[in-house]
């Protein structure tokens, strides 16, 4: 099986494959790498997105053989790794909110233009605001991580808690605290707030 032959073959399948022939894992780097960065970038800035990214696919390399194959879409455990590596810059996230938060100017939006994705369009046509940012930046890493998740990863409920590895139960307590937080420091609805809290 070559790399053209894979497309439209599960992340899941890549990764088995991937057991015996080692460079066809790069099919989820192509797939998936983009997103991640943008991601990352949101998160930390461009001048770290490419270095957290490709730790995260090394990471996912590595731990390739304990991926679980039942799962067809392997965007959860990527950005589950995506977290771990980003927690090292827990700090670096928060002074890069506080000082968005200063200055008004969303590097990302500017950098990535038209390369963004929908929950990225529709946090930047909403305007990410100054406070929002001071929101974002006063919450623990926990509830910052199952926010961004859902709204700027754009993963379900389900896949926030396979990127996490907790309980569907924990994602929406923590999305509940954290939107309440947002809410309260804004005042008003939010462009966070994508689909249902039930």
């Amino acid at each position: 099986m070559t790399v053209t032959t894979l497309q439209g073959v599960s992340d899941a399948a890549v990764i088995e494959q991937s057991w015996q022939v080692p460079g066809v894992f790069a099919v989820l780097y192509e797939r998936h790498a983009p997103h991640i960065i943008r991601y990352v970038a949101r998160r930390l800035g461009d001048d770290l997105a490419d270095d957290v990214t490709a730790e995260t696919f090394y990471r996912a390399f590595e731990k390739r053989r304990r991926y679980d194959l039942e799962r067809p879409d392997a965007r959860p455990w990527l950005y589950g790794i995506a977290a771990n590596v980003m927690a090292q810059h827990h700090r670096r996230e928060t002074r890069m909110l506080r000082a968005f938060a200063r200055s008004g100017v969303d590097p990302v939006a500017q950098a990535y233009g038209g390369q963004l994705d929908g929950a990225d369009d529709r946090l930047t046509a909403a305007g990410m605001h100054r406070s929002l940012a001071v929101a974002l930046a006063g919450l623990s890493r926990a509830h910052r991580e199952v926010l961004l998740l859902v709204a700027w990863a754009d993963l379900s409920y389900e896949e926030t808690a396979q990127a996490l590895g907790t309980s569907v139960g924990t994602v929406r307590s923590r999305l509940h605290r954290a939107r309440k937080r947002i809410r309260a420091a804004l005042g008003t609805e939010n462009p966070l707030f994508v689909g249902d809290e039930g």
